[in-house]
């Protein structure tokens, strides 16, 4: 979904009606004039100014990076929209919220094209999930300012379900990669120290059914998280036992913790993996899955990024052969890092409950969602109503 949020995204060389500079003009739209402050009838002080940046801080790790980026552009790409239009995007007005909206799902545009002297182009329509998640952008950011927008509100709410109506379609998932995958993919790789790198992440993230951004964030121990000297980048550590690995994650729904086992062999053993990388490595302290050196025979105290997971799964199921039935460019859409907690979740025969718990859901249906056809026929109410 966050990818999407750049579909509609241009930049403009061009200035807004009144003349200022769209980056001047955006300067008292940012919520940080209008966040947390002291009161106004309270004097300044060193140490209650110093607190006002601390509970700052507080309030922006109240949500994930990603997001808080994400919000941002809602905001930015709003706000920008508004004055092409010659209004102003305070106070909150459902009125044009909902003409916004209109806009988005249509592509009626125009916005500026990348050129200053090019003529100017319709935006491109955006998805419904897209549209869903920049009217939260915006109501997030006018509560940042002070300010309530009614979802509710018959201008926004009619509105945003005529487009559910007219425009939705069902979720594009990403296909699983399953256990002959997975095998085939780790075959690819070499046993140079990058090599080692990406078979534990490969192997890790698919038996601990992790995001891509849970398994770039994870540290080695925990002695840094209890003494509160933990990386902002930070997201878990893992500890290593005689029968597996434990995976502590601050996750989406909090912290939860993840067994993975040893496996049936070395070769396809996550644990077995992961020792071999550290060991090779030589990383006792740190985050776990670091960058190498060009050559690949060094290990770098740079954290990988999540995307290096996304990247990772692409080339290897290209390079394995994988779904060869179909063009290359099909086959990347086809995968993604969340194919490795698809595959977890649609390959593991054992009771739904442990699946969940396993992936951290709240509920039964979502886990559901990423069993890939694993639970298609396998109770046929026809016969069973005597058909």
């Amino acid at each position: 979904m966050l990818n999407d949020m750049s579909e509609n995204h241009e930049k403009s060389s061009s200035e807004p009606p009144n003349g200022s500079s769209i980056d001047e003009d955006n300067e008292r739209d940012r919520p940080d004039r209008e966040e947390i402050t002291l009161p106004s009838h309270v004097p300044g002080s060193g140490t209650l100014d110093r607190l006002v940046d601390t509970a700052r801080d507080y309030a922006r790790a109240s949500t994930a990076e990603n997001t808080n980026k994400a919000y941002a552009a809602d905001w930015k790409h709003f706000t920008r929209w508004c004055r092409l239009k010659g209004t102003e995007p305070l106070p909150p007005s459902p009125e044009l919220i909902g003409l916004y909206l209109a806009d988005l799902a249509s592509g009626s545009g125009p916005f500026p094209s990348k050129s200053a002297f090019g003529p100017q182009s319709a935006s491109r329509p955006l998805s419904v999930s897209t549209i869903d998640r920049r009217l939260s952008g915006l109501a997030w950011n006018y509560a940042q300012r002070g300010f309530a927008l009614d979802r509710k509100d018959r201008h926004i709410a009619t509105v945003l379900a005529g487009i559910k109506r007219k425009h939705g379609r069902p979720p594009v998932q990403k296909h699983a990669i399953l256990p002959e995958d997975i095998l085939a993919m780790v075959g690819t790789l070499g046993f140079d120290l990058r090599g080692l790198r990406d078979r534990a992440i490969l192997l890790l993230g698919y038996a601990g059914g992790l995001r891509r951004s849970e398994i770039v964030s994870l540290d080695v121990g925990k002695d840094d998280i209890e003494h509160g000297v933990r990386a902002p980048d930070s997201g878990g550590w893992i500890e290593i036992f005689d029968d597996g690995a434990v995976l502590t994650l601050n996750a989406k729904t909090g912290w939860r913790e993840v067994e993975i086992g040893r496996g049936s062999t070395d070769q396809t053993c996550p644990v077995h993996a992961l020792e071999q990388w550290l060991r090779f490595a030589k990383i006792d302290f740190g985050p776990v899955f670091v960058r190498t050196s060009r050559d690949g025979n060094r290990a770098l105290e740079n954290r990988l990024c999540d995307k290096h997971v996304a990247r990772l799964v692409k080339r290897t199921v290209l390079d394995a052969g994988i779904r060869s039935d179909l063009p290359k460019k099909a086959r990347l859409a086809l995968f993604s890092g969340h194919s490795l907690r698809a595959g977890l979740a649609s390959a593991a025969q054992v009771d739904e409950r442990f699946v969940q718990k396993h992936l951290g859901h709240a509920s039964a249906e979502m886990t559901r969602r990423y069993q890939r056809r694993r639970d298609r026929f396998r109770v046929n109410l026809t016969r069973a109503a005597g058909l």
